[in-house]
């Protein structure tokens, strides 16, 4: 799917910019167990090698060797960002680039949505946790939408090696509450 943008953006079906709220709000969502791995294709997660010992830890971010062997992208641009406690920042995708992150301080949940008409998983939920009890990395393709709610205090620190340099062109939003308002943990019962 990566380098599928570039040759035809349409080749998900519609394009990043045709999205809108009222266009998502007629998807048939279908939500998966978060205590199942991700099943939107082209994502993918990686659970992070620890190296404790008596003098505290090293989590491994990044390894070129990831590239060829896990189908990782090279990073063009890295940054890290940090979220407020109880925030929820999405909704958004991209035509070009590929989200590739992990969190280095606190919990984080990631809500992604398949809204590639093309795709076999066209309409498929998956939310994922990360945090630094659970070091993971995820690669969430073009046209696949998503956000994150922070789950601990003060904040959750999240660093992205993205495939490519930032472009305020290829990213497109619509409001947290366009859809699935209440997938965001934690969910009392």
């Amino acid at each position: 799917m990566e380098g599928m943008a570039l040759s035809n953006p349409n080749a998900y079906g519609i394009r990043a910019k045709e999205v809108t709220a009222e266009w998502l709000r007629g998807i048939d969502y279908s939500v998966k167990s978060s205590n199942l791995p991700p099943s939107i294709e082209g994502v993918y997660l990686k659970n992070l090698k620890v190296n404790l010992d008596g003098r505290g830890d090293v989590i491994e971010l990044w390894s070129r060797p990831w590239v060829e062997q896990e189908g990782l992208l090279h990073p063009a641009h890295v940054y890290q960002s940090a979220t407020d406690y109880g925030v929820v920042k999405c909704w958004h995708w991209h035509e070009e680039h590929t989200d590739q992150f992990t969190v280095t301080r606190g919990k984080l949940q990631v809500t992604l949505v398949d809204i590639r008409p093309n795709s076999p998983t066209f309409g498929y939920v998956n939310r994922i946790f990360l945090g630094s009890q659970l070091p993971r990395l995820i690669k969430i393709p073009p046209m696949v939408m998503h956000g994150w709610k922070a789950l601990s205090y003060p904040e959750v620190i999240v660093v992205n090696f993205q495939s490519h340099v930032f472009d305020p062109a290829d990213e497109f939003r619509v409001p947290w509450d366009a859809v699935l308002v209440n997938t965001w943990e934690p969910i009392n019962g």
